[in-house]
C-alpha cells in the first residue's frame, strides 16, 4: 500500500500546493489561467512530440488501444447519456454534458503524471493515442449534442460537428501528436540543440499540469448538488475504467504497459475545462462541483485500481 501512496501522493499533493497557494492569495485564479495555457500550447504538446517523435512507429501507432479505448469511452457516454435523458427525463443538452463528464477524462494534467510515474518515458505514447479518441470522437460528439439540444434544430448538428472539427486545428496537442507521428515514421533525427530544447519544456509539464488543477479547485462547492453529482462521479469513475477493461478483456492480448495506460487514464476525472463547455448552456456551477467531488474521489478510486495491478504479476 505505501508503493501505491509514492504513486498517488505526490499528484494529490501537487494539486493541495496549487489550491493552498491560491487559496492564501500567493497565486490569483488569473495566474492559474496563465499557467495552463502554457501547459496546454507549450509544454504538453513539446512533452507529446518528444515521446512519439524519439520511437520507432510501430511502437507508436496502435490499433488495439484506439479500438479498446474508444469502444470503452464510447459506452460510458451512451450509457450515462441515456440515464440522464430517459431514466432521469433530463434535456438533450444537460444529457450530453453530463455523458461527457461520464466519459472524458483528464489524461493530460493528471493521467499523465501518473503514467509517468508507473511506465515512464512509454506514458506519452499511451496519453497521445487517449487524446486522440477524445479529441476526435467523444469531446466533438458532446459539443454536437449539447449545441443540438439548445438550439432544438435536429437539422443542426452537421453544421455543430463541422465547426467543432474545425476547431481542432488550433488545437496545439493534435499538431505535436501529428508531427510525432511524422517524425516517427520518416525516423526523423531532429539537431541535438532541437531535441534538448522540447525535452526542457517537455519536464515542465507534470507538476505544472497538477498545480494548475488544485488551483482551479479554489471557490468551487459541492453543497446542494451532492446527489446529481453523485451519478456522474459513478459514471466516470466506476462505469468508464470498467467499460474499458471490458473491451480489453474482450479484445484478447495487448502490450501490458498499453493496458495499463487505457485502464488507468479512463479512471482519471473529467477534464479541467468541464465547467468552461457548459458555461455557454448556463451549466457551469453544476459541472464545477461535480469537477471537485470526482477531483477528490478520484484519490481513493485510483489507489484501489493501481493496489488491484499489483496483485497482477508483471503490472506493477
Amino acid at each position: 500500500m505505501l508503493n501505491i501512496l509514492t504513486i498517488t501522493g505526490p499528484i494529490y499533493i501537487a494539486m493541495g500546493l496549487g489550491y493552498a497557494t491560491t487559496q492564501r492569495g500567493f497565486f490569483s485564479k488569473a495566474d492559474a489561467q496563465v499557467l495552463g495555457r502554457f501547459v496546454m500550447y507549450v509544454a504538453l504538446p513539446a512533452m507529446l512530440f518528444n515521446a512519439l517523435a524519439q520511437r520507432h512507429f510501430e511502437d507508436v501507432l496502435h490499433a488495439g488501444f484506439l479500438w479498446a479505448y474508444g469502444a470503452g469511452s464510447f459506452f460510458a457516454f451512451v450509457s450515462a447519456f441515456a440515464i440522464w435523458r430517459w431514466a432521469r427525463g433530463k434535456g438533450v443538452t444537460e444529457s450530453a454534458l453530463a455523458a461527457l463528464g461520464s466519459s472524458s477524462p483528464n489524461s493530460g494534467y493528471i493521467g499523465y503524471p501518473i503514467l509517468l510515474q508507473v511506465m515512464g518515458p512509454e506514458a506519452g505514447v499511451g496519453l497521445a493515442l487517449a487524446l486522440l479518441v477524445e479529441n476526435l470522437l467523444i469531446i466533438p460528439m458532446a459539443l454536437v449534442l449539447s449545441d443540438a439540444g439548445a438550439q432544438r434544430q435536429a437539422a443542426s448538428w452537421q453544421t455543430t460537428l463541422r465547426q467543432s472539427l474545425w476547431r481542432l486545428r488550433k488545437n496545439p496537442m493534435l499538431w505535436a501528436i501529428v508531427l510525432g507521428i511524422v517524425a516517427s515514421m520518416l525516423n526523423l533525427q531532429l539537431p541535438e540543440v532541437v531535441n534538448k530544447t522540447i525535452q526542457l519544456f517537455a519536464v515542465a509539464c507534470s507538476a505544472l499540469a497538477l498545480f494548475v488543477i488544485g488551483s482551479s479547485l479554489v471557490d468551487l462547492r459541492v453543497s446542494g448538488l451532492l446527489g446529481q453529482v453523485s451519478w456522474i462521479v459513478v459514471g466516470k469513475l466506476v462505469v468508464h475504467p470498467l467499460a474499458v477493461a471490458a473491451v480489453l478483456w474482450w479484445w484478447g492480448p495487448m502490450a501490458p504497459n498499453l493496458q495499463m495506460a487505457a485502464l488507468l487514464l479512463s479512471a482519471m476525472p473529467m477534464l479541467s475545462i468541464y465547467p468552461l463547455l457548459a458555461q455557454p448552456h448556463g451549466l457551469q456551477g453544476f459541472s464545477a462541483a461535480t469537477l471537485l467531488a470526482t477531483t477528490v474521489v478520484s484519490f481513493f478510486t485510483i489507489s484501489l485500481i493501481l493496489l488491484g495491478m499489483t496483485l497482477v504479476p508483471g503490472r506493477l
